[in-house]
C-alpha cells in the first residue's frame, strides 16, 4: 500500500504573493485554499493547468488493451476490494505504488505521475486547511456523478470514509483511524477533522486518495461481504463481462462526468481494458505470443532474455520497451516470521542471510538483470542508509544506543557478496558459528536446539517460478543441518495463510513511497504484529523501531525525512528480519505494435 511533494499555491483575500513561481492568494494567514496537496508544499502545476505534461491531450479514443495487469494477481472472486474478505479484481483496486487509480471508483483527488507526492482535484475542485493540517475541507464538483446518473455528494464522502474506517481491510483503513470526525457542511462541502493525537503531515493527502462509494448502493448491499455483483462507481470505466478467476473487462463510460478535467485530459483512452488471470506465467506468455494478450509486463528475467525470439518479435510486430522507473524499488525478500520461536534470535536470522548465495542466482538464473536489494528503502539515495551514520541520523539513534547493537553505529549492513561460483564455504562457516553461539548444535546431521527441536524452514509460495531460487538455497541450509522444504499452495490458500501469518517464511514485496509515512507502522510497527491481513510480514516488534517510524512520520522537511528513514533503515537492517531478494530499475514491457506512447513519460509511473 501507496506519496507527495509540492510547491503550494495558496490564495489570500487581502494580498497577492508568489510561491514557487506561481501567483497565489490566501484567505488568512493560517488557512490555505488550494487546488492541490502535497507533503512539504511543492506543486508543479498551477491552478489553471489544462493537462499533465506526460499525456497527449489529443490522444484518440477507442481500441482495447488486454494484459495481466500491474499487481500480478492470479485470481479474483470479488468486486469489493476494500474489505479483508475475498480477492478484489485488479482494476477496482488502487495500485498506489505506481500511482494508478481505480478504473471504477473515483477519489477526491488524484496523484500526479511526474511529482513524488502531489495530488490534484478530481471529485474535489479545491481544498481548504490550516497550516497545522489538523483538518481539511473538500469542496466537491457539483457535476460529479455516479454511473447511474445520481449526484455524488458530501453524504457519499462521509459514508465512504466512515464505513471503510469501521469495516474496511485493516491495511486500507489504517490512515483513517486518525480521523476524529467527518462533517457535512453542505451538499458539496465536507470537513474532515483529525484527532489531537494524530500526526497530520500526510493525512489530508491520504484521505484525498480514498474512493468515494455510493451510499445508496451500499445501503442496499452489505459492504462487509465480498461480491461479484457489479457495484456502482463514478470512475472512467464500468465493469463489463467477466469470468470469475479468469478474466474481467472494463468498458469506458462515454458519459463519464470527469472526462474533460485537467487531471483526466489525455487519459482513459481505451474503450476496453481487459485483465487476464493466469496461475502460471509461462501460460500467460504463450497467451501473449498467440495474441490473446496485447501487452505484457515481464517479471521473469529468464523469459525476458530467452523467450522473445518468436517470429512476431523478430518481425517487429511485437516490440519490447524497458521504461525507466524512478520510484523506490519496493522491498522483496524472504521475510522471516519472528512470531515463531525459532526465528526470534537475531543470530539465527543473520546465519540464514549468510547461507543465501545471491550472486550464483544472479549469474545462473537472472541473466544479470537485477541488483541485490540491500536496503528497506532500496533505490533511493535520499532514503536508504549508506556508509557511516550522519550527524542527523546519530541525533535520532544516540538516545537508544544502550539498547541497539553496535552494528547500527558502523557501516550500514549489506548482505555478503559471493563470487558466483556456488561455493560459499566461508559464509557457511560464519553462519555455523552464529548458530552455535545461539545454542544450536548439529546432532546426527540435524541442527537442534537445547530441547532437541530441529531447525526446519518451510518456504510457502504460490507460484513454481521461485523453485529454482529456493532449491539451491535449501541445499546450502542443509549443509548447516537445517531442514528446508517448499510448500506450493494455490492462490486462495496462500492468501488465507499469509493474512493469518501462518508461515515460516514467504516471498513478499512491500511497496515504498517516495515520501514514507504512517504506512511504515503497518509494515514494521509493533501495533500491527497481530493485525490480520497486515503487512508486518516478519512480525517486527521493537519499541526503538516504533520510535524511529514516528520520527519519519513527524518529519517537517525533506532533510528531517532523510535522516529519519536512514536511521530506521540501519536498525531494520541490523535486525536481519529478512533475507533480501533483488530489484530492477526498469519496467520490462512487451506489446503488439498497435499502440503509441506520449512523447513524455511520467517520471514515477509506467505510462
Amino acid at each position: 500500500m501507496r506519496s507527495t511533494f509540492f510547491i503550494l499555491v495558496c490564495i489570500t483575500v487581502s494580498a497577492f504573493w508568489v510561491v514557487g513561481g506561481h501567483t497565489a492568494e490566501s484567505a488568512s494567514e493560517d488557512v490555505i485554499m488550494s487546488h492541490g496537496l502535497s507533503t512539504f508544499g511543492d506543486l508543479k502545476y498551477p491552478a489553471d493547468f489544462t493537462h499533465f505534461d506526460y499525456v497527449n491531450p489529443d490522444a484518440p479514443k477507442g481500441g482495447e488493451v488486454s494484459h495481466t495487469g500491474n499487481l500480478g494477481q492470479r485470481t479474483f472472486d470479488s468486486f469489493n476490494p476494500w474489505i479483508l474478505k475475498g480477492d478484489g479484481a485488479e482494476g477496482t483496486i488502487m495500485n498506489s505504488p505506481d500511482g494508478a487509480q481505480s478504473l471504477v471508483f473515483d477519489t477526491l483527488m488524484t496523484r500526479s505521475g511526474d511529482e513524488p507526492d502531489s495530488y490534484y482535484g478530481l471529485i474535489a475542485r479545491q481544498v481548504e486547511y490550516p497550516a497545522d493540517r489538523s483538518w481539511v475541507i473538500f469542496y466537491l464538483r457539483e457535476e460529479a456523478r455516479f454511473h447511474d446518473g445520481t449526484p455524488l455528494t458530501a453524504e457519499d464522502v462521509k459514508f465512504s470514509l466512515d464505513i471503510i474506517k469501521e469495516e474496511g481491510d485493516p491495511r486500507i483503513a489504517l490512515p483513517l483511524q486518525d480521523i476524529e470526525s467527518v462533517e457535512i457542511l453542505g451538499s458539496h462541502k465536507v470537513k474532515v477533522t483529525f484527532a489531537e493525537r494524530a500526526i497530520t503531515r500526510d493525512l489530508p493527502m491520504m484521505v484525498a486518495g480514498y474512493p468515494v462509494l455510493s451510499k445508496a448502493y451500499y445501503t442496499e448491499h452489505d459492504f462487509t461481504k465480498s461480491s461479484l455483483e457489479k457495484p456502482i462507481g463514478s470512475g472512467p470505466y464500468t465493469i463489463g463481462d467477466f469470468k470469475q478467476g479468469s478474466w474481467v473487462e472494463y468498458n469506458r463510460d462515454p458519459n463519464y462526468w470527469g472526462k474533460d478535467l485537467p487531471v483526466n485530459k489525455g487519459r482513459w483512452n481505451f474503450d476496453t481494458i481487459r485483465y487476464e488471470f493466469y496461475q502460471d506465467r509461462s501460460v500467460a506468455l504463450q497467451a501473449f505470443k498467440a495474441g490473446k494478450l496485447t501487452m505484457r509486463q515481464e517479471m521473469s528475467s529468464k523469459m525476458w532474455a530467452t523467450e522473445y525470439d518468436f517470429p512476431a518479435a523478430q518481425e517487429g510486430r511485437v516490440q519490447r520497451r524497458e521504461l525507466s522507473d524512478s520510484n523506490v524499488a519496493g522491498v522483496q525478500g524472504f521475510y522471516l516470521n519472528t512470531r515463531r520461536a525459532k526465528f526470534k534470535d537475531v543470530r539465527v536470522r543473520k546465519a540464514l542471510d549468510l547461507a543465501f548465495d545471491y550472486e550464483w542466482s544472479a549469474k545462473t538464473l537472472f541473466y544479470d538483470q537485477y541488483a541485490r536489494t540491500v536496503s528497506f528503502f532500496q533505490g533511493s539515495d535520499d532514503l536508504a542508509a549508506d556508509g557511516l551514520p550522519t550527524e542527523g541520523e546519530l541525533a535520532l539513534l544516540e538516545p537508544h544506543r544502550e539498547d541497539l547493537p553496535e552494528e547500527v553505529f558502523g557501516e550500514a549492513y549489506v548482505p555478503p557478496v559471493n563470487d558466483g561460483s556456488g561455493r560459499i564455504r566461508n559464509n557457511l562457516r560464519k553462519a555455523q558459528a552464529l548458530l552455535t553461539d545461539a545454542g544450536w548444535r548439529v546432532v546426527d546431521g540435524v541442527l537442534r536446539n537445547k530441547d532437541g527441536e530441529a531447525l526446519t524452514i518451510e518456504f510457502m509460495i504460490s507460484s513454481p517460478t521461485m523453485d529454482k531460487v529456493i532449491s539451491p538455497y535449501i541445499r546450502n541450509l542443509e549443509l548447516l543441518g537445517i531442514q528446508g522444504s517448499i510448500r506450493l499452495v494455490d492462490s486462495a490458500q496462500y492468501e488465507r495463510r499469509w493474512k493469518a501469518y501462518d508461515y515460516d517464511t514467504t516471498v513478499m514485496r512491500i511497496p515504498i513511497s517516495l515520501t514514507p509515512s504512517i504506512e511504515l507502522r503497518n509494515y514494521y510497527g509493533s501495533a500491527y504484529v497481530d493485525t490480520p491481513g497486515g503487512w508486518n510480514f516478519s512480525g517486527v516488534r521493537d519499541p526503538i523501531i516504533d520510535a524511529l517510524i514516528e520520527n519519519v512520520v513527524e518529519a517537517q522537511n525533506r532533510q528531517e525525512l532523510t535522516d529519519a528513514t536512514k536511521a530506521l533503515d540501519r536498525v531494520l537492517r541490523a535486525g536481519h528480519y529478512w533475507v533480501s531478494n533483488w530489484s530492477s530499475g526498469v519496467y520490462k514491457t512487451a506489446h503488439w505494435d498497435i499502440y503509441e506512447w506520449p512523447k513524455v513519460k511520467a517520471k514515477y509511473q509506467r505510462g
